[in-house]
């Protein structure tokens, strides 16, 4: 918009005495001084960010940059560490026709820690966590409105699984297993809104079985049977 198309517009505003009108004149000149300092941070006439913005912290290092049209982020939006400008710490990819972004988190150095999606401030659906290689898978997880739902699963460096649980609401519900790194299961187990129920097995190193037994409430209950080498050899009877 040229200056003098500028001027025309604020002096027909300025006659106009709302507040309102008052709002928009405070806008067009913000975004006038904002448009000789490279057109950054602006606003539009309806007072929502349009257009490329970046911040910076108090030691300028850019704290975020990224594009928004008519208030709502779109594009690749880049957050920055306070230590750091050289590497992002986190990029979200927003989309233009929903609230969800797909969003990757990195080390200072720049190597990627987890990914997936998130609405809003809420992880939703898969998210991928991984070792400090940057490469090697380490825990897969669900979520649901930001709380875990569905299974998670951890693994080894080796790529080898180390724990199966299933989550509901955010709490142990189903069946769980932990296995050793040399792929020999460990435990067996089942859970119920966050407490151990059902049928449990305990297993050793060489994947023989130790003892097993039933949980009620998170309280071991009934016959509980353990193994020596294979072979029973205890039965204890736990009080009802």
């Amino acid at each position: 918009m040229g200056k003098n198309a500028e001027s025309r517009i604020i002096g027909y505003l300025m006659k106009n005495k709302s507040i309102k009108s008052v709002v928009i004149v405070f806008l067009l000149l913000f975004g006038i001084q904002t448009n000789a300092q490279g057109k950054i941070n602006q606003f539009d006439l309806n007072g929502k960010r349009t257009g490329v913005w970046k911040k910076h912290y108090t030691n300028n290092n850019i704290r975020y940059e990224g594009e928004f049209k008519s208030g709502k982020e779109i594009g690749i939006f880049k957050y920055y560490s306070a230590v750091s400008s050289k590497h992002p710490v986190i990029i979200k990819t927003f989309t233009a026709n929903n609230d969800i972004a797909t969003v990757k988190f990195y080390t200072v150095e720049g190597v990627l820690e987890s990914t997936g999606e998130m609405q809003g401030k809420n992880r939703i659906g898969k998210w991928l966590y991984f070792q400090p290689d940057g490469k090697t898978l380490m825990i897969e997880e669900n979520y649901e409105n930001g709380v875990l739902n569905g299974e998670f699963k951890s693994y080894y460096k080796t790529g080898k699984i180390t724990e199966f649980l299933n989550y509901n609401n955010g709490k142990l519900h189903g069946n769980t297993k932990r296995y050793a790194d040399n792929g020999v299961l460990l435990d067996d187990l089942n859970y119920k809104e966050g407490k151990l129920e059902g049928l449990a097995k305990y297993y050793d190193i060489n994947g023989q079985l130790i003892y097993t037994g039933n949980y009620e409430n998170d309280e071991k209950v009934g016959e509980w049977e353990y193994y020596n080498n294979g072979k029973k050899e205890n039965v204890n009877k736990l009080k009802q």
